[in-house]
């Protein structure tokens, strides 16, 4: 439909060919969106708005999540998957691989962890005494030991594991999530990211982005010591014209939507503006850790006399009082982004005897303490806590180092809590812990799984863009059965 020069503003002519052609094409929108809507692939707008709540596919298991994600790539092998076989042949060739070159050169020798493996909890599973505390909760962790990814350097690999693709652009697992069932709290995001005290991990907020799904179901960031910006009413604004001028604009934002039914960038951006001035009276409460009790203030650490792990378990307690009243999805980073390896993060390339020790404690109780917390309040029946890393490291010492180079073949993660088998291992590396040799699975597989135990199948969540109906596992992915309880 073209516009005359010479009518009035306002009107418009038609012509017959034009006209014919927009109305056959509005008629085949029409039958899409309803052929879509009848197979699920099309989401309406729930009643109360985006981030309303919704039902999942399926009777859900889990109803929210807290995934923590360690920056850098934790070695496996000094953490979690205990072989004793790299222990017998410490400082010999590792069969098979002669002059590999990995991620940064020339491999040496077969190089055990400094630390040692203990049996932990009735179910006697060995894991490194780096951990401690988190080695105690082995009893309720559900290890996956043969992950794999597609990528061996970090950002590609934290997209990988944040977003399921390994370019920039796509939407993290929490605004799936977030866009798929909403929050039960309509003062507080449905989604949050929890920075690390020591700083944002190397791609920063593409690990929270909404990607093409609108704008509303991106993750909002912020942590203990540095909460959201700009939600305090100003000094000289009266709560009685700040509360004026908000339903003055909720009235105008109302009748802008009613003239432009269907904009889902214009009913996000209300839906954010409207959270926001929600989250001033929110927002502080939940972040206000004076309220909790000292035993509570204790079991994190939030007095230790280092204060990154002091920083990191207000971090870990913020996390459970946002799950506690109904976000969906929080992630909780361990480990920042860091020109020099290993200083800020696990990236342990050259020292990785000195650099894990500085980074092992600050991980270990305050992420032993959320455990313990949420199992106490009866929070962990319904909520999925999740560990990953974007990758592994190798079984050998980098050539001239005492550091371990990247390592795709094989990793582990673990999941806790609801719907997941308890004292679970699943998957091997081999002896050496080099390659996933038994159950192999990728982060497409660790996906679906998550989105699983949530209600949701990962083939059914889908958003139109660019053509395609996409999904967060692409085209891959199958949910792990065998660790679901």
């Amino acid at each position: 439909m073209s516009r005359s020069h010479d009518a009035p503003l306002g009107r418009h002519l038609l012509d017959r060919r034009g006209f014919l052609s927009h109305m056959a094409t509005g008629v085949g929108g029409i039958a899409l969106s309803a052929m879509l809507a009848e197979k699920g692939l099309l989401a309406a707008e729930p009643p109360g708005g985006p981030l309303a709540p919704r039902a999942p596919h399926f009777a859900a298991k889990a109803k929210r999540v807290v995934h923590i994600y360690c920056t850098g790539a934790v070695s496996h092998l000094d953490t979690w998957d205990y072989k004793p076989e790299l222990i017998k042949r410490h400082g010999q060739p590792m069969p098979g691989s002669e002059k590999l070159v990995t991620f940064q050169g020339e491999n040496g020798a077969l190089s055990k962890s400094p630390w040692e493996f203990k049996p932990r909890g009735e179910t006697g599973k060995y894991v490194s005494e780096l951990i401690p505390h988190l080695a105690e909760r082995t009893d309720d962790l559900c290890f996956i030991h043969s992950l794999t990814s597609k990528t061996n350097t970090h950002g590609p690999g934290e997209m990988f594991m944040s977003t399921g693709f390994t370019l920039e652009g796509f939407p993290s697992i929490g605004a799936w999530v977030s866009y798929a069932l909403g929050t039960d709290d309509q003062d507080l995001p449905a989604y949050v990211a929890i920075p690390d005290p020591r700083g944002d991990p190397q791609q920063g907020p593409a690990n929270w982005t909404n990607g093409f799904l609108p704008a509303v179901f991106q993750g909002t960031s912020f942590n203990a010591d540095k909460p959201i910006r700009h939600l305090a009413r100003p000094a000289n604004v009266s709560p009685y014209d700040d509360r004026a001028v908000r339903d003055m604009i909720r009235i105008l934002n109302d009748e802008h939507l009613a003239r432009n039914p269907g904009d889902d960038e214009l009913s996000a951006r209300i839906a954010a503006y409207e959270l926001a001035a929600r989250m001033q009276l929110s927002a502080p409460e939940v972040g206000d850790l004076s309220r909790e009790s000292p035993a509570v203030r204790s079991l994190y650490g939030l007095d230790d006399p280092n204060p990154l792990l002091a920083g990191f378990g207000r971090n870990c307690l913020l996390a459970r009082r946002l799950i506690e009243r109904g976000v969906r999805f929080v992630t909780l980073f361990n480990g920042a982004f860091a020109m020099g390896e290993g200083a800020l993060n696990w990236d342990g390339h050259r020292r990785i005897k000195s650099d894990y020790d500085r980074h092992g404690p600050i991980l270990d109780k305050p992420a032993a303490a959320l455990l313990i917390d949420l199992k106490e309040r009866g929070l962990l029946d319904d909520t999925l806590v999740v560990w990953s890393t974007e990758f592994g490291r190798m079984p050998t010492f980098q050539k001239g180092t005492e550091g371990r180079d990247h390592n795709p073949k094989g990793f582990t993660a673990w999941l806790a809590g609801a719907g997941v088998k308890r004292g679970f291992s699943y998957g091997a590396t081999d002896p050496f812990g080099h390659q996933a040799v038994e159950n192999v699975v990728d982060v497409h597989d660790f996906h679906a799984t998550i989105l699983h135990l949530l209600g949701l199948d990962h083939e059914r969540l889908t958003y139109y863009n660019n053509g395609a109906q996409r999904r967060l596992t692409d085209v891959h992915g199958h949910v792990i059965r065998e660790v679901l309880a």
